[in-house]
């Protein structure tokens, strides 16, 4: 009897060493991959969300700046990354359901990206080099129709949010403005600072500081409501400029066929995250809001705008490289 206890004893021990040595995640650092050169909102959401994050889930997230390829670069290495929590993508909207209409040949679709969790949301402003003659967005208008040809506005790259609501300005006020793509928003800002480009379009976390400090003039917020941080810039539909709606999203994603207990894990811990008043009050002072969206929603949101961007595309004529 005392054999068969100890036989029995020794059975389950066993049984519950692979629990006992398994990790639980996570059990090493994360690599949080920016699509973006450093310097624009994709890479600032990623850092406001990098540091909390990593004390909540008692790991470091390195924030890696991959740039090229509008998200491109970014993209394809998450995709063939290990599908297991450890890489994940601080995805841009335009990137993400904007891009994939000009790629006649793509490495990588939505649906090599599993969802997370969205982050932030901001509206866009429409700014200008402070040099420039025009105050309002009316002024602008007519600058560019008694100047056809001569504005020329930055983005950060071509087929980026930024470049299509530069050509849906264009096309509702039926003048003519050049494109110049950048490698992300931060060289965009310092050619624009620079006087090389008259104006650009983006998020409102870069651009903030150099409207408050007069370098740049702000016009308009492409979103529904102005900004609390900026109340004097009224909205494209006060401009009057109504159709000029445009609202980026900043997401993270994980590899495809990412288990779903570290899916469960990540979302659930980046919805504490946000929730705390520390992020929310950051995100507000840049223009943005702490937006929290869980995994099917963020699923659906994405391909409900792929849809939507897809025709924005199509009717302005705009091609990939």
């Amino acid at each position: 009897m005392n054999r068969t206890l100890h036989a029995l004893a020794l059975s389950l021990a066993a049984a519950s060493l692979p629990a006992l040595a398994a990790d639980p995640y996570p059990a090493k650092p994360i690599t949080l991959i920016v699509p973006t050169a450093p310097g624009g909102t994709t890479d600032l959401a990623a850092r406001m969300l990098a540091e909390p994050l990593g004390k909540a889930l008692g790991q470091t997230v390195i924030v890696d700046n991959r740039g090229g390829a509008s998200g491109g670069i970014a993209a394809v290495a998450v995709k063939r990354a290990e599908p297991d929590g450890y890489t994940l993508l601080m995805q841009y909207s335009g990137y993400h359901v904007i891009t994939p209409h000009l790629m006649k040949q793509s490495q990588w679709e939505q649906r090599d990206l599993q969802p997370v969790a969205n982050v932030l949301s901001a509206p866009q402003l429409v700014v200008v080099r402070a040099g420039l003659p025009v105050k309002t967005l009316a002024e602008l208008v007519a600058y560019a129709k008694q100047n056809p040809g001569k504005l020329s506005f930055a983005s950060s790259g071509n087929g980026s949010l930024q470049h299509v609501t530069g050509a849906m300005l264009a096309q509702q006020a039926g003048v003519q403005m050049t494109h110049v793509p950048y490698k992300g928003t931060g060289p965009a800002l310092q050619d624009l600072l620079g006087a090389q480009v008259d104006l650009s379009f983006g998020t409102p976390p870069p651009f903030i500081p150099f409207v408050q400090s007069g370098k740049l003039r702000a016009l308009a917020v492409t979103g529904p409501h102005r900004l609390a941080s900026m109340p004097d810039v009224p909205t494209a539909a006060e401009a009057g400029m109504p159709g000029l709606d445009a609202t980026s999203w900043f997401a993270v994603f994980a590899p495809a066929r990412t288990p779903a207990a570290v899916v469960d894990k990540l979302t659930r811990t980046i919805a504490q995250v946000m929730a705390t008043p520390a992020f929310k009050q950051k995100a507000a002072e840049q223009g943005a809001t702490a937006d929290y969206l869980a995994p099917a929603a963020l699923g659906n949101l994405a391909r409900n705008e792929l849809a939507r961007w897809g025709e924005v595309v199509k009717s302005a004529h705009i091609e990939g490289d």
